[in-house]
């Protein structure tokens, strides 16, 4: 039992919960993202809005969200890594 300790302990247990939300976050705003030639974005409707302008308000906004949710993923890792080595249980 004492070695599953330091996965009981709180820092590491709230950043690990974030962590997972943060991945699936992560992974539907890539399926979502406008494809280059079909793809999951397609069966969502992706394929059939033309846009004039080049990027719509919409795409540029889930690129936005892709971005600050994958730092907050990179964030999470970097922290888990560090509490682990501290040993911080």
């Amino acid at each position: 039992m004492t070695y599953l300790a330091p996965l009981l302990s709180g820092p590491i247990l709230g950043i690990s919960i974030v962590l997972v939300i943060a991945s699936l976050l992560l992974t539907l705003a890539i399926l979502v993202h406008k494809g280059r030639g079909g793809g999951m974005s397609d069966l969502f409707g992706g394929g059939m809005s033309t846009s004039l302008g080049g990027t719509s308000v919409a795409e540029r906004n889930l690129d936005r969200a892709t971005v600050i949710v994958g730092l907050i993923w990179l964030v999470c890792i970097v922290a888990l890594l560090l509490l682990y080595r501290s040993g911080a249980a």
